[in-house]
């Protein structure tokens, strides 16, 4: 049983190491992809099921060429012919996981990806941005009971809320939102992730950012803000070029974005007051009163005499006032934290 929801109830936050295209089209290199993510301490891999036929069409005309960005002058089918991970790998894939102990996930991006998915027994899905608005496949994937991962980038309030209601109409509660900026590499200026909170109490489901920026600002500070989940882009190096390889984390940042959440959900804790264990040996510096001048039996105490300095083995600071004007029942030397029985009564 994959542990995401595990994770979710334990405050662990759940990374997953999305593989994509970043094998480059071999099957020895996504099997070393698998156990490298591993080493690094995540979760889960991911990889993608289509293939440029159940995803698009062959056809050259303007509106399957992409005029901008990261893809600029591909076309779309040529692209997804490049970055598409065989079918007959993936249950491979799936052994080669579970045998390492790292859960194993896949997006699927029509019903026959579905189909196969289910035949490999996958236990959780993940559904991509671009996706979010196809809602028979949404409404497919739903009705086999599986948790579901939903990316929203792009998404309006609107659009999220149409997913994850045709989800629970399925009966499907097992839902997880996240934030993400669909632009490849994404900056930090518009990743905005105070919408990652606002999903969580919008539709009271866990949370998380799947995160195309490059470095790990914005996956440490989405912990920091109460991401249950972190998905990111992984590949053995940037050198070996793919579709995903230039906004993909190599070995070595994977393990220290890791290890810097796992310290970032120590630092947020639980809710608690009063002394840490840590703590406990300077409580001593705190501030107390203390005699500053000999004071002899029978005398006054004052404003000159008497102190709040640090350290903290003298009376606590809250009866400075109560004191000044009492008298003393013993000589004091000058360094003596105050006692209560070395004066007249308080009251």
């Amino acid at each position: 049983m994959n542990r995401l929801y595990e994770s979710i109830h334990n405050n662990h936050t759940y990374v997953i190491a999305e593989m994509s295209a970043n094998h480059a089209g071999s099957f020895e290199r996504a099997k070393e992809i698998i156990h490298t993510a591993k080493d690094a301490g995540a979760d889960c891999i991911k990889i993608q099921t289509y293939t440029p036929d159940t995803i698009t069409m062959d056809c050259n005309n303007e509106y399957f060429q992409i005029k901008t960005g990261l893809w600029e002058n591909e076309n779309l089918y040529q692209l997804y012919g490049k970055a598409y991970t065989p079918w007959e790998w993936q249950e491979k894939l799936k052994q080669e996981a579970e045998k390492i102990g790292i859960d194993f996930l896949s997006t699927p991006f029509d019903i026959t990806a579905v189909d196969f998915l289910e035949s490999i027994g996958l236990e959780f899905y993940k559904i991509a941005s671009f996706e979010l608005v196809d809602i028979p496949l949404i409404k497919y994937v739903a009705s086999k009971g599986k948790p579901i991962i939903l990316s929203t980038g792009m998404a309006t309030l609107a659009e999220i809320s149409e997913a994850v209601e045709t989800i629970r109409a399925e009966g499907n509660e097992q839902i997880c939102l996240l934030r993400c900026a669909s632009a490849y590499p994404a900056i930090t200026d518009e990743m905005n992730l105070m919408t990652m909170k606002n999903m969580r109490d919008t539709f009271g489901v866990p949370v998380g950012l799947s995160d195309h920026s490059m470095g790990s600002v914005g996956a440490i500070t989405a912990v920091a803000l109460g991401a249950n989940v972190i998905e990111k882009h992984f590949c053995l190096s940037r050198e070996i070029e793919n579709p995903d390889s230039l906004f993909s984390m190599e070995p070595l940042e994977l393990k220290k974005m890791i290890a810097d959440i796992r310290q970032t959900e120590k630092a947020i804790g639980r809710v608690t007051y009063g002394l840490t264990r840590q703590e406990e040996n300077n409580r001593c510096f705190r501030k107390s009163i203390f005699v500053v001048r000999d004071i002899k039996k029978g005398e006054l105490l004052t404003t000159d005499n008497i102190r709040v300095i640090r350290p903290a083995y003298g009376l606590e600071p809250k009866y400075y006032d109560d004191v000044i004007g009492q008298t003393a029942l013993v000589d004091i030397k000058k360094g003596t934290p105050l006692k209560m029985e070395m004066i007249g009564h308080l009251y």
